[in-house]
């Protein structure tokens, strides 16, 4: 069996790399394996891991009291909301737990840029001119014209069209050269990072096989 298993990932392997060439059937197929296998899996996990200790421990427990069974539904009917949005009948029954999933997603997200990005980014800038003048200057400059070039206000002209003002634009157009320069170095960094496990994997693959 485990013989069988690494000739498996080996040629599932394969099959994945085998994009290079283009869009093929041996491709696709290695991809409907993963996703049909990660599904199955998330599924497995999230009813033994999520739901059946959450029901067990609120909804199906006497000890729970009536408190504890109405906290333990309250998720249960918002999640019965999502899956009747597949129903055109009964779509409209899960707008509400819609809305309660976007407006908690929301909330999370916005304190999480804030305290998470935007506090920490600009005390990393402070701290950076303080320990070297040079490269912490270019480094608030980056961040300051990469956060101009994401603001989107702009005056109208007579004939309709909108334009930023020259000093806004020329810091805009500083901050796009920021952004691909650093997108680049990403996309160059994740190939690498790909060619790397790629080879490793099947370096191991192949050093198992031969080994057995």
């Amino acid at each position: 069996m485990e013989q069988i298993g690494l000739w498996a990932g080996f040629i599932l392997t394969l099959m994945v790399f085998s994009y290079i060439l283009g869009d093929n059937i041996l491709y696709r197929l290695a991809v409907y394996v993963f996703v049909g296998l990660a599904a199955g899996y998330i599924a497995v996990v999230t009813w033994d891991s999520v739901i059946w200790p959450w029901v067990s421990g609120t909804v199906l427990n006497p000890a729970s009291g009536l408190p504890g069974i109405v906290t333990g539904l309250i998720p249960l009917l918002l999640g019965l909301g999502l899956l009747l949005k597949t129903s055109p009948r009964f779509g409209r029954a899960g707008h509400i737990s819609l809305a309660f999933i976007i407006g908690v997603g929301t909330a999370v997200a916005l304190v999480g840029a804030i305290t998470g990005t935007l506090l920490p980014l600009a005390a990393s800038s402070s701290g950076a001119v303080s320990i070297n003048r040079v490269n912490g200057t270019l480094l608030v400059i980056g961040v300051v014209c990469t956060l101009v070039y994401f603001q989107y206000l702009a005056r109208r002209l007579p004939d309709g069209r909108t334009q930023r003002r020259p000093h806004i634009q020329a810091l805009a157009l500083v901050g796009q050269g920021v952004i691909v320069v650093t997108l680049g170095a990403l996309y160059a960094a994740a190939i690498l990072t790909s060619l790397t496990i790629f080879s490793e994997r099947v370096g191991f693959i192949l050093a198992r096989i031969g080994g057995g």
